[in-house]
This record gives structure tokens, C-alpha cells and sequence, in this order.
């Protein structure tokens, strides 16, 4: 399965999802679905964390270029508008990568 590339694609990696989510007995298409799940929901966490960050102006600029798939003009307006985005992006993914990664393992103890 392919995802769409997103503008943090570069700096955020869900590999290791994937491939918790490939050490469970589930079918292909049970595991598609919960790849796409946990993309969404690191994707609506990381627009949320960005979000917070801007002013009401730039957040209509943002989601513009978002709407777009504008990536050049995403960082453009991130970079000068929020100091440390890049962290913050990251923390963002980590802390609920964190949260994915304990709901497969209980998940797969449940299994067994």
C-alpha cells in the first residue's frame, strides 16, 4: 500500500507501524485498513500540532497550501511563522506513534 506523500513525510516515518501491525494474524485487508487508520490519525495530529502554532491568518494560508499539496509553500510559511516546527512535528508523531505502538501490543497479547 502506498500513502500519499505528505509535506512531513521527510521527517516523519511510520515504518515501524507497519511492521507491528505485520507481526499480527491479521488478513491483508484488516492490516490496509489499519495502516490507513494510523496514518490519519498521525496526519490529523500533526495538522492539529501545527495548527496551534499559527495565527488565525496563517492558519487559512496553511490549510490552503495543505488543500494544494503545496509542500514548498507549506515549509516556506511554516519556517517563518513557527520557530522549531520540525520538533515540534516530530514530538507530535512520536507521542502518538507511542500510543499506536501500546495499542497493538495489547492487541496482540489479546491475540494469543
Amino acid at each position: 500500500m502506498q500513502s500519499q506523500k505528505q509535506f512531513y513525510s521527510h521527517i516523519v516515518d511510520t515504518s515501524t507501524i507497519t511492521l507491528s501491525l505485520g507481526e499480527m494474524d491479521l488478513t491483508k485487508e484488516e492490516r490496509v485498513h489499519l495502516i490507513s487508520l494510523a496514518e490519519g490519525n498521525l496526519h490529523h495530529a500533526i495538522v492539529d500540532a501545527v495548527l496551534s502554532e499559527l495565527s488565525e491568518e496563517d492558519k487559512k494560508e496553511f490549510l490552503l497550501h495543505l488543500h494544494s499539496n503545496e509542500h514548498g509553500k507549506i515549509w516556506d510559511l511554516l519556517n517563518n511563522k513557527v520557530k522549531n516546527i520540525e520538533d515540534k512535528i516530530k514530538k507530535a508523531a512520536e507521542d502518538l506513534k507511542k500510543e499506536l505502538h501500546q495499542d497493538i501490543e495489547e492487541a496482540r497479547k489479546k491475540q494469543k
